[in-house]
């Protein structure tokens, strides 16, 4: 595995500035994911890396080594994209043993052997090797797929929103599998998605990007709890963040504040201002209150066994608030 650095790395397509200038530093065995949303330049990011795109200026190094003018192969990376991009009339074995047949690898076919079975057993499909990949379901697709890039062993894994394409249980049953992997094999893994739930059940360190812009870069919980802007407040967080009047709970706000930024689980109920009850969800787990609060949407949790109904009216005050500036960054 490997340190990846990123130094002052420009992209643009045109008139279109895909990445901005972008200084990253991925630690080595770090599970970093790239989080925002479409047209972020997320995955162009991961593509300047791979060596699918070639960067209008700035540097990157893979384990303290320039690749700039290196190729593809010549950078030892791995890629795992959405769609499985597995051969049909392959079997699963030979599939997985695929990569390490390329001239530039040169495995031997003991080994070849070896890694096959290793890889079919991280990834808990040993049974299914001698399966056609269309005798699969979609997870056991998708497994196949990231085995494909498991089992080339290399610097960096490159991994562009894998999991996207598969139904809610799937998705789930993955993300646990592939921080399983993760810290099983000690990897450095590079992750891309818009999904904030990927983002903070298995990243180490989260990249928020704007508009080819990384304007945070930390832990989960830092970035949740620290966020700098109004924008990297909205990426994590289900229910969203409320972002209020800096007044409207708050009988005396920071000077220059205008927004305040308080999570559903930082609210109070029984004291403060007065709001009316306007949906309930119950959840199982939790019970989601959707409040009005004068002209204002304000969402918070409350005990899941909750008798409250819609047209109650309760009284919320605000734990822990954020306060933003005009420009939407942090004060305080």
């Amino acid at each position: 595995m490997a340190e990846v650095v990123l130094n002052g790395v420009s992209k643009a397509f045109g008139a279109t500035k895909a990445v901005v200038d972008m200084d990253l530093t991925i630690p080595d065995g770090a599970f970093v994911v790239l989080l925002g949303p479409t047209g972020a330049g997320k995955t162009t990011t991961l593509r300047l890396i791979a060596g699918l795109e070639k960067s209008d200026s700035g540097t990157i190094s893979i384990a303290g080594d320039a690749v700039d003018t290196l190729t593809p192969a010549q950078r030892d990376v791995a890629m795992v994209f959405q769609q499985y991009s597995l051969y049909p009339h392959m079997t699963v074995r030979e599939n997985l043993a695929f990569p390490l047949r390329s001239p530039y690898l040169k495995t031997p076919e003991d080994e070849i052997a070896r890694k096959v079975l290793n890889v079919a057993e991280v990834l808990h499909i040993p049974h299914k090797l001698d399966n056609k990949a269309t005798e699969l379901s979609g997870g056991e697709m998708q497994r196949v797929s990231i085995g494909r890039a498991l089992v080339r062993d290399p610097a960096i894994y490159l991994m562009d929103e894998p999991l996207s394409s598969l139904d809610a249980k799937l998705r789930a049953d993955l993300r646990v599998e592939l921080k399983r992997i993760h810290a099983e094999l000690a990897a450095t893994l590079l992750y891309v998605t818009h999904d904030q739930i990927e983002a903070m059940t298995m990243a180490t360190h989260v990249g928020v990007l704007d508009e080819g812009n990384l304007v945070q870069f930390g832990t989960p919980r830092d970035i949740y709890e620290n966020p700098l802007t109004t924008y990297v407040a909205a990426r994590l967080g289900q229910p969203r963040i409320n972002l209020l009047p800096a007044d409207l709970l708050e009988s005396a706000p920071p000077p220059g504040a205008l927004t305040m930024g308080l999570r559903p689980e930082n609210i109070r109920h029984g004291a403060g201002r007065e709001a009316n009850v306007v949906r309930v969800e119950h959840l199982g787990d939790q019970t989601r209150l959707h409040l009005k609060v004068a002209d204002h949407d304000v969402i918070t949790l409350t005990d899941p066994h909750t008798d409250l109904s819609v047209g109650a009216t309760i009284q919320i005050a605000p734990l822990n608030p954020l306060f933003f500036d005009a420009q939407g960054a942090r004060i305080g």
